[in-house]
């Protein structure tokens, strides 16, 4: 959930088109020699990480386009914009626009739920991009999609009434300026809202626990009796790749208070940030990581129960509990939502 190249910044409306077919192929199989070339250069990062991807990446995080993730998507939206009743009267916006939209699990599902009738996906990824739009599709939206870089926001001014996004800040090399593209491109009174997004505290336990798992997992699975639990070692090397990328493409954790100043900065008004998962991260984290290390036919129904019962429970006691316990800035994800001054 990503910010290419395209046609710089105009004020002229750029056209929407249905596919990708004028903007760059996908490349889903990084050779090593790219993957060198990207340690220099985050973009490219950002392009061979998330083509990698994004074939398989709704399947790599549980996401679907029914019930259960339209509601979780909606729920990230209500949150952000929790004790801001204008946000819940202008529903449903008009146009909206997803920036790093990656396969469009925000801004499709957001959609579904009501809150926007039209939708543009962007992403640096072409394949992301592809995918996105084959997902809308899918869906019957009316949603059109182009490449493209989220400091440069290939849209005229005051053109969307809303600006989501999903654990795509922390892509972006320019945050500040990323946000001052978004505010451009929305209307005046348009609002913006950025879920998703790691905080330092978060990101840092997060890390350890993926890293931890993965390591147990693989040299686990090496032996004899556990061999069908082992992925081709081919498979492992790809996804060992993608994973040294990582350093690459991530490149900010966020510490709340600093998030809304970055907004504040940008030019924003009515800004806030809100935090969630704490004792759900130290579950999901390594249960994702385990989901990406072992055959999928490996884990059935059963596991699917457990993985999201167990962490829509600790996200209730997150919620009811630990958020007024803990500080906020030790929760795993920061959301953040402003408004275009009229």
């Amino acid at each position: 959930m990503t910010a290419s190249p395209h046609d710089g910044n105009s004020d002229a409306p750029a056209a929407p088109v249905a596919g990708v077919e004028h903007d760059p192929a996908p490349n889903p199989h990084a050779t090593a020699e790219q993957v060198e070339a990207a340690r220099s250069d985050t973009k490219l990062a950002q392009v061979l990480y998330h083509d990698w991807e994004a074939e398989t990446y709704d399947d790599k995080w549980s996401i679907s386009y029914d019930e259960r993730c339209i509601d979780y998507a909606r729920g990230r939206f209500d949150q952000a914009v929790s004790g801001q009743q204008a946000a819940q009267d202008d529903l449903p916006y008009g146009r909206a626009l997803e920036l790093g939209c990656g396969t469009g699990f925000f801004l499709l599902n957001l959609m579904q739920a009501g809150v926007a009738d039209k939708g543009s996906v962007t992403d640096l990824s072409p394949g992301m991009v592809k995918v996105a739009l084959r997902n809308a599709k899918h869906l019957n939206l009316d949603v059109d999609g182009r490449v493209a870089d989220a400091e440069t926001i290939p849209y005229a001014d005051n053109t969307f009434d809303l600006v989501v996004g999903h654990a795509v800040l922390h892509h972006i090399p320019d945050v500040e300026q990323s946000l001052r593209e978004v505010l451009r491109v929305l209307k005046p009174g348009g609002r913006f809202v950025f879920a998703g997004e790691p905080t330092t505290v978060g990101n840092f336990y997060a890390r350890w626990l993926g890293r931890a798992t993965w390591e147990t997992t693989t040299r686990v699975t090496k032996l004899p009796f556990l061999a069908s639990w082992r992925k081709p070692q081919a498979e492992l090397d790809e996804s060992s790749r993608a994973a040294a990328l990582e350093a690459v493409v991530d490149l900010h954790t966020f510490d709340p208070t600093d998030l809304e100043n970055i907004a504040r900065s940008a030019g924003a008004v009515d800004v806030q940030a809100q935090t969630e998962e704490f004792a759900a991260a130290l579950l999901g984290w390594p249960v994702r990581t385990f989901e990406a290390a072992v055959p999928a036919e490996k884990l059935g129904w059963n596991w699917a129960k457990f993985a999201f019962g167990g962490w829509k429970t600790l996200s209730w006691v997150d919620e009811k509990v630990l958020k007024h316990v803990v500080p906020r800035g030790f929760f795993y994800n920061v959301m953040i939502t402003g408004v275009k001054s009229d």
